[in-house]
């Protein structure tokens, strides 16, 4: 899933679990048992107070950040609220859909996780996997033949009951349609090789067997099936006519009136004034309840005030008009200040589940011969990468609170992080030195680099606007290619036509954008796998275009079908390594989340994967 921030310390509500940040800067808080993350959106190392905290005072390791925050987690109870109130928060991040089975970008799933929920769903706390829709299940010895027994007490917003034959339908009709471009497709991919040796894709066979009894059978063993069926349910008597007629892509649009997009989850869109607010009402037929009885959620409003920049959610904040901010480190100084008089505590983060890069257009379809001819070459990849001055990044843009990133699983994934993969320090004469082995020289005097048929190395850089910290992100890097002889027409444009190029026109040579990520490595699937539509740099691919792209698919494959432990975490340190030569995405820096929240809610703490679940919220002054 793209993200539209540059920074990922967002710690709005921005879900119905505590989740990776949404676009505006604070932590998506969630349930009880949280809804694991859509398209593999998980929230980070979560937060650390920072009361004694400087400027210049450096992160805390990862190691340090998950011991705390895991404290947190085993220290805390939940406590009766009070019913009402409102949490607002203020983003720069629209949405572009109101459908969220074919969304691509973190800004509609920030809105549209409230409505939907999965059959399981993925703790906050602990990280473990807990009922949700589904109240139980039991699998087959081999853990090929799964059998879910579904809650009979849970209704759609427009009062139709929940059934298994809806959970049918959302696998049968939407993510396996080949028609539907769903975005839970990769995860439900089973891949494997045949009696012949060739790689095949089944999908599994999902089977309603009565109202509220599902068989799963899947081709293979898969590792993280629990963990992927909190992918969303979907209501097959509204949406069934949509698939049948082929208007699914056009069903709940961006001008759709919200009351008529349901799900089963603990917030409805009450209303969408587009560049002004999303407004969710609390569901009155939810079906958790507290431990006392009381219908949950305990709020009545959760408002998401649209602002144009960064600047404006800041100032949206100390105004005291939204009740969580996402901090970049350019502002901690100046709100550290602010904490007793404004009434809110800044809490220190670790690095997050998700990532910031560069990557290039690598698609034979899409970029010009020569260009691709560029592009193509890892040794021009390894000369941007030692190009890019990460040590800069984090000390002028994230003010000394980040980390360099070189890997593509986060240290926040614990032991799936491999810490040993290559790295490409900032080093202008190795970038040179690779760039002279091509035979690229600058052969006119003008600064920049001729290629060896004489074609200025030139190329557009995108990256998408109102996000200044993303902008300032993109001068560094424009500037570390000028310092190696290749130009760059650096452009800002709208996050919405920065997804559809990468997405669907392909119009675009070099970007620079973020992508969400998990506790597992395999819900990174859609990103890594050469098949998937969201492999950026290349994507639907019939068969993989390199040797490395065929290895990582092998990986990832035979990682999410392995069942040992110990063995899952040597393959997927395996992939990151082999990502780490070849380079299709050149990591950045990952800021050090810090978030800012108002001193007036109940039932928050900061975790591993959450602050609070947003079913238990509840305000400390309504």
């Amino acid at each position: 899933m793209f993200d539209r921030r540059w920074f990922r310390n967002d710690t709005t509500t921005a879900g119905p679990h505590c989740r990776e940040p949404g676009e505006n800067g604070a932590a998506r808080c969630g349930l009880k048992r949280p809804v694991a993350a859509l398209l593999a959106a998980a929230f980070a190392l979560a937060v650390l107070a920072c009361s004694d905290d400087r400027r210049d005072s450096p992160p805390d390791s990862p190691g340090t950040v998950a011991d705390r925050l895991r404290a947190n987690a085993d220290a805390f109870a939940y406590t009766i609220g009070r019913p009402g109130g409102t949490l607002t928060v203020a983003t720069i991040a629209e949405p572009l859909t109101l459908n969220l089975a074919i969304a691509n970008d973190s800004a509609s799933v920030g809105v549209l996780e409230y409505l939907f929920e999965g059959l399981t769903e993925t703790s906050w706390l602990t990280d473990e996997i807990e009922p949700a829709l589904a109240e139980s299940w039991e699998h087959s010895q081999d853990g090929l033949t799964w059998t879910f027994r579904l809650r009979q007490d849970v209704r759609w917003h427009d009062g139709n009951p929940f059934t298994a034959h809806d959970v049918a339908f959302t696998f049968n009709d939407i993510i396996y349609n080949p028609d539907i471009e769903a975005n839970a497709r990769a995860a439900f991919d089973f891949r494997f090789l045949d009696e012949t040796g060739a790689w095949v894709t089944e999908a599994m066979t999902v089977t309603a067997l009565d109202d509220h009894t599902l068989r799963c059978e899947l081709p293979v063993p898969f590792a993280p099936f629990l963990r992927s069926m909190s992918t969303p349910i979907y209501p097959r008597h509204i949406l069934a006519p949509h698939v049948e007629d082929g208007t699914f892509a056009d069903v709940w649009g961006i001008d759709t009136v919200p009351a008529e997009v349901i799900g089963t989850g603990p917030f409805t869109i009450a209303r969408y004034d587009p560049e002004e607010r999303v407004v969710l009402r609390r569901n009155p037929d939810y079906w958790l309840v507290d431990d006392a009885g009381n219908p949950l959620p305990y709020l009545d409003e959760i408002v998401r005030v649209i602002v144009p920049d960064l600047e404006s959610d800041l100032a949206s904040f100390k105004a005291g008009e939204s009740d969580v901010h996402g901090v970049p480190g350019e502002q901690f100084a100046e709100l550290e200040a602010l904490q007793g008089e404004g009434n809110f505590t800044i809490h220190r983060q670790g690095p997050g589940f998700g990532s910031e890069f560069l990557t290039f257009n690598l698609n034979p379809a899409a970029v010009p011969p020569a260009r691709l001819s560029w592009f193509e070459q890892t040794r021009f990849r390894q000369a941007v990468a030692h190009s890019i001055d990460r040590s800069r990044i984090i000390d002028e843009v994230q003010h000394g609170l980040g980390y360099p990133q070189w890997s593509s699983v986060s240290p926040a994934a614990g032991a799936f992080h491999n810490p040993d993969v290559r790295r490409y320090a900032y080093d202008l004469a190795e970038a040179n030195r690779l760039l002279d082995e091509l035979g690229w020289a600058d052969t006119d005097g003008d600064g920049f680099r001729q290629d060896e048929s004489g074609n200025p190395v030139a190329f557009t850089l995108l990256t998408n606007a109102e996000n200044s910290v993303r902008e300032q992100i993109g001068t560094i890097i424009q500037q570390g290619l000028t310092e190696i002889g290749i130009e760059t027409d650096y452009r800002l444009i709208d996050f919405g036509d920065l997804v559809g190029r990468l997405t669907a026109t392909y119009d675009w040579e070099a970007v620079i954008i973020g992508f969400s990520g998990g506790p597992d490595p395999y819900e990174g699937i859609a990103l890594w796998h050469s098949s998937a539509a969201l492999h950026l740099w290349h994507p639907n691919q019939a068969a993989p275009a390199t040797a490395w792209e065929a290895e990582i698919d092998d990986l990832y494959i035979r990682a999410s079908q392995e069942l040992d432990a110990d063995e899952r975490v040597r393959l997927y340190h395996r992939a990151q390594a082999v990502a780490a030569d070849n380079l299709p995405v050149i990591y950045t820096a990952q800021a050090e989340r810090l978030t800012a929240v108002r001193n007036v809610f109940g039932n928050t703490t900061p975790t591993l994967y959450g602050i609070w679940d947003i079913r238990y919220l509840y305000r400390t002054d309504h």
